[in-house]
């Protein structure tokens, strides 16, 4: 594990300083994907190549699958899923709270992972079994007990209708929780739980590749991460809470979703 966890740590540093030199050179060489507002960049691309060509070379038997189209076989039962920058449109406006996530899973679930935000200098990262790490300090949630004190966290995905219909869901709980952020990254919201700068976090609609390495370190560091019905999580549907509310998070969160 320890082995696993260091090539994605150096990775996610080395990708995450190419990206925030990239942006503060000003030339992005943005475009759209899948609808006008679901940017790419030219260092989102840049730093996938970069990863992968670093995983080859340290793990040349594992597969490999990124957000920007890398996908690479494997032998290992190691599979490697990679976010060269997670929450991009972020990054486009100059906004602290993006990463570079690298996860990697066998088929009993997550192994190791890193998540690095460049700006902030935060290493986010857990081996299975290990615990969970924040720059190297050992990392735990909140202690909160009351769904009414928790400050819960959430995103929106690119599609109008699913958009419209999470807000509503969202405007229903607002008044049942602390309040509320949009951060605009899967990973960083979840690691931002896990080292309790909040204390609840839901969003539909991901990937595999945003959510690999927070999921793990939000399990080490002592979190239940879900679907919405406390099933096993799956990048479609993510709910990840200390146990004391996760619970009291998913009942509100069916209530309001069905008011």
């Amino acid at each position: 594990m320890t082995t696993l966890v260091g090539v994605a740590e150096s990775l996610a540093r080395r990708a995450g300083l190419t990206a925030l030199e990239g942006r503060r050179s000003g030339d992005l060489g943005e475009s759209a994907k899948s609808s006008p507002t679901d940017i790419v960049t030219r260092y989102d691309r840049l730093c996938e190549r970069e990863i992968v060509d670093g995983l080859v070379s340290a793990r040349p038997d594992d597969a490999v699958v990124g957000e920007e189209g890398a996908s690479r076989p494997g032998t290992s039962g190691v599979e490697w899923h990679v976010d060269p920058i997670d929450g991009t449109a972020n990054y486009f406006f100059g906004l602290p709270t993006w990463s570079v996530s690298i996860g990697a899973r066998d088929t009993d679930g997550p192994l190791a992972g890193a998540v690095y935000l460049p700006v902030l200098d935060e290493m986010f990262t857990a081996s299975r079994g290990d615990g969970a790490f924040l720059n190297g300090v050992r990392i735990s949630p909140r202690d909160v007990t009351s769904v009414a004190d928790a400050l819960l966290a959430t995103g929106f995905g690119y599609d109008p209708a699913a958009r419209a219909a999470h807000g509503r869901t969202v405007a229903n709980m607002v008044g049942r929780v602390r309040d509320i952020r949009r951060l605009g990254a899967a990973s960083v919201d979840m690691c931002f739980v896990a080292c309790g700068r909040l204390d609840a976090y839901l969003e539909a609609g991901l990937n595999s590749w945003d959510i690999m390495a927070a999921w793990l370190v939000l399990t080490e560091a002592g979190c239940l991460v879900t679907d919405f019905s406390g099933g096993p999580v799956t990048a479609a549907e993510v709910l990840a809470a200390p146990p004391s509310i996760h619970r009291g998070i998913m009942e509100l969160h069916d209530a309001a979703r069905t008011a």
